[in-house]
Order: structure tokens, then C-alpha cells, then sequence
């Protein structure tokens, strides 16, 4: 038995797209075990212009119709050994339908990983377009899957709000650890905090995040935040943080890849997530393993793994004033640097223990595959 990831992209994890690094990571640690894994990614170009990789990869052209097959697409999977097991990373993507349907045709086995594409708040919004296409498409795509790979409590049950079932598997992504020994920063004149990912202001909370920050730092002057990343939406974010009153306190990077952007998180204080939306953020695990406690929502569907190890603060809901008691919360500990390094140390073994890879991926051939 073979697995073959499918996903929009080339899973180069030195992109700001979540999705695209946990199948890089998956499908490294499955080469590395000695499982047979390829990825078969769906892009704008073939271009190799990603780092090499243990595993295959195979680049097709996307058509300029969304539901549309790329013919030398067709025709690997129709050559494939039927042992394979296709693993679409996604939801809510009219080509996956379309892959599904041929799968299903030709007696093929696939299972579907969302990545938070089926989570309650996700579920919320364009109800009505997604109700519609829905009924259309991605019902048939959910029913003829073998198992829903569900990385959060969350997308469980936003699934069986539309979708009542009994294949949904809930296993959380792995991360391979840092070996670099971590250590606390030492400067205590200022505290950072930070933000890395995709400008999303709505999905992301950036709003609610520069929002609470510029009420936090009129009483916490010696605080900075730093924003790194990009999207179509870093224009308004900007507007956002020019009309909050604390522009001199708040920086936008724009994105930053490989060591560059590692060296950032590094030099933070505390990481901080507010999204209203997420599969599972694979950046604050980024940023528990270069030891940075975390401020995250409920809804990154990471916050009670912080909260079982004692790694930050989980806030109930994306709230402004929720995340600036947060704030303060943290920065009152950060004040204590041995209360603080307490913090530190139980974010790198949150990272060590909760998403040790040789487990999740006993999880995911026993659960998922077999």
C-alpha cells in the first residue's frame, strides 16, 4: 500500500500556506519511516522551484476551470496501483470533487484531511453559497471518502452539523522538533509580541489583535508587536493599524521564509493567535518549539493542549477585551523571568509530547489508511 497526498500547491514549506507545510512534513516523516508516499500538487505552473525532498512530487497544471482535471492528472491515477490510497488535503475545492467522482468511479480508496474547512465558524460563513454547493458536490466527495481526517474538536463537530457520520478520525498534526537547545531572551526592557501567518484580518482576528494591542500598550509602553506575512488584505490591515494610535508600536514585515522568519520568532517574547477560524496553526507550534508561550483563541483547536501543558493563556472566544486581559496576563508573567522560563520550558515539551510524530503516524496508518 502506497500513499499519494493531493493538494493545491507543491508543499514547499518555506510558504506562508499552513497547509502546504504539514503535507511536506507528513510525507517527509512517512519517507523517513519507510512508507511509499508521493505528492501530486495542482498549481498555477510546474515550475520546480521548491527545496528537494525525500519524497516524489509531481507538479500538474491547473486548468482555468475550476472543476476541470488536468488530463496527465487523469491518467497517473488511472495507472496507479489499486492499492493506493489518495490523500486529499482540503475542502470546499471544486477540482477535489471532480478527483473524487473519478476515484469513486474506478474503485479507488481516498480519505480527506480539511484543515479546518468543515470547523464550526467556517462553516458559518457564505452559508448559503456552501449550503448550495454543498448539496451539489461536496456531499458526494464527503460520502464516497473511507475517513475524515478531522485535526480538532471543532471540525468534528462542524461536520456533523451537515454531515452526521461515524468515519471522522480525530488525530492533530506532528512537528519535528527544533534540536537547537532554546534559550529565554534576556532583554527585559521591552516585551514582543508576535504574529505570523496569512493577513487574513477576519479569519486571522487581525482586527481584534491590533484592537486589544493598542488598548494593552497606553498602560504597557515598553511592549511591541510585530506582524510577518502578506496577502491582497496588507494594505487594509495597515489603514487598521495607522487608526488604532499605536502605529509606533505595531510592525508589519510583510513575509519573511526559512531562517529569516525563524530568527523573528526567536527574538519575540510571546506568540499570539486570535483567529476566529483555524484547522490547526501550524505557526504557534513553530513558535512553542523555539520556546515562546502562546495567546491563542479555542478556536486554533490548539488551546487545550496549552492549557494541559501550561504553555500560555487560551481564551474562550476572539474578543478584544478577552485577548487584552490575555495580554496582560502574559506580560505580569514575562515580569517574573522565573515564571516565565517556566512558560518556555512547557512549550518546547508541549511540541516534544502532544505532537510527537512517530505516534501520529501509527494514528494515521492504523485510523486512516488500514
Amino acid at each position: 500500500m502506497g500513499v499519494i497526498h493531493l493538494i493545491l500547491g507543491k508543499a514547499n514549506p518555506n510558504k506562508m500556506n499552513g497547509v502546504n507545510k504539514v503535507v511536506y512534513q507528513i510525507a517527509t516523516k512517512q519517507s523517513e519511516n519507510n512508507n511509499s508516499v508521493e505528492v501530486w500538487g495542482i498549481s498555477e505552473n510546474t515550475e520546480i522551484n521548491y527545496p528537494e525532498r525525500l519524497f516524489a512530487t509531481k507538479i500538474f497544471k491547473r486548468k482555468r476551470n475550476p472543476f476541470s482535471v488536468p488530463e496527465d492528472l487523469k491518467n497517473k491515477i488511472l495507472n496507479s496501483d489499486r492499492s493506493t490510497v489518495f490523500h486529499f488535503h482540503g475542502g470546499w475545492i471544486p477540482v477535489f470533487s471532480s478527483l473524487g467522482r473519478l476515484l469513486h468511479k474506478n474503485k479507488r480508496k481516498y480519505v480527506i484531511t480539511p484543515h479546518g474547512a468543515y470547523n464550526t465558524v467556517a462553516m458559518e460563513r457564505s452559508k448559503l453559497r456552501k449550503k448550495i454547493y454543498f448539496n451539489a458536490f461536496e456531499r458526494v466527495f464527503i460520502k464516497n471518502a473511507s475517513k475524515i481526517h478531522c485535526i480538532g474538536e471543532s471540525e468534528v463537530e462542524g461536520l456533523n452539523t451537515i454531515f452526521p457520520n461515524d468515519k471522522s478520525v480525530l488525530i492533530p498534526y506532528g512537528f519535528e522538533k527544533s534540536s537547537e537547545d532554546f534559550h529565554v531572551n534576556s532583554d527585559k526592557t521591552q516585551i514582543v509580541f508576535g504574529f505570523v501567518g496569512r493577513l487574513d484580518i477576519y479569519t486571522k482576528g487581525l482586527d481584534i489583535l491590533v484592537k486589544s494591542f493598542a488598548s494593552f500598550v497606553k498602560s504597557h509602553p515598553d511592549s511591541k508587536l510585530w506582524i510577518i506575512g502578506d496577502s491582497a488584505e496588507k494594505h487594509e490591515l495597515q489603514k487598521l493599524i495607522e487608526a488604532s494610535g499605536a502605529s509606533d508600536k505595531i510592525k508589519l514585515f510583510g513575509s519573511r521564509f526559512g531562517e529569516e522568519k525563524n530568527d523573528l520568532i526567536k527574538t519575540m517574547d510571546v506568540f499570539v493567535h486570535p483567529s476566529r477560524n483555524e484547522g490547526l496553526p501550524v505557526s504557534v507550534i513553530e513558535a512553542a518549539n523555539y520556546a515562546k508561550p502562546c495567546i491563542v483563541t479555542k478556536n486554533t483547536n490548539i488551546g487545550y493542549i496549552i492549557e494541559k501543558y501550561n504553555a500560555g493563556i487560551n481564551i474562550s472566544a476572539p474578543d478584544a477585551a478577552l485577548l487584552e486581559q490575555a495580554f496582560i496576563m502574559i506580560y505580569d508573567t514575562w515580569k517574573n523571568q522565573r515564571e516565565y522560563t517556566k512558560l518556555c520550558k512547557n512549550a518546547v515539551k508541549m511540541v516534544e509530547e502532544a505532537f510527537d510524530w512517530n505516534q501520529i503516524l501509527q494514528q494515521m496508518t492504523l485510523e486512516l489508511y488500514t
